[in-house]
């Protein structure tokens, strides 16, 4: 359950808390916080923000993993960002291809519709932060404030921005100076 006075902000999970890997984080080893990126949620936590998480994981699909693998990746991301005094209330995840068609997948907005859903809010004008364009548009499409960072694909992604997601999105360098911007908000 939601506290009612508790704001909600999305974040991705790969490149956004954890560095990127082009093959995949198959393990809890292989999931390796971004400096400052546990702390920075432990801010959030301390400023009365709900922290969700969504995640395309196709690895899972690609038999790079299984969902034990991926519960034990989070398992220690949630213990890493507990033990900094913070709190990840939902993670939820797309195990799908980037072809099967299906809702969930971002850019598709089926995570967030599921998070509605499930902890019966609402995630209009909340921040969604994430490194990819798919991030980008999945909080447009939900009415959601994008926020992208440059680490993981992010400065990949803010060269090849177009002019209307450029307009619409606050850049910066990493989760824990979006962070800072947030909170002064």
């Amino acid at each position: 359950m939601i506290p009612k006075n508790s704001k909600v902000i999305v974040l991705d999970r790969d490149g956004v808390i954890n560095l990127e890997s082009d093959n995949y984080i198959r393990s809890p080893d292989e999931w390796i916080p971004i400096k400052g990126s546990i702390e920075a949620i432990a801010a959030l936590n301390k400023n009365n923000f709900t922290i969700l998480i969504a995640t395309n994981q196709s690895g899972l699909a690609r038999g790079y993993f299984d969902e034990y693998d991926l519960a034990n990746i989070h398992s220690k991301c949630c213990s890493m960002i507990e033990d900094s005094g913070g709190f990840i209330s939902a993670i939820f995840f797309c195990p799908h291809l980037p072809d099967a068609k299906c809702a969930c997948r971002k850019p598709k907005t089926g995570l967030l519709k599921q998070a509605e859903m499930e902890l019966k809010i609402s995630l209009a004008g909340s921040f969604f932060v994430g490194d990819s364009e798919k991030d980008l548009k999945t909080a447009l499409a939900f009415n959601m404030v994008p926020i992208l960072v440059r680490t993981g694909k992010g400065l990949d992604t803010e060269s090849n921005l177009n002019e209307a997601l450029r307009k619409s999105t606050a850049i910066f360098d990493d989760l824990k100076s979006a962070v800072s911007w947030i909170l002064d908000q």
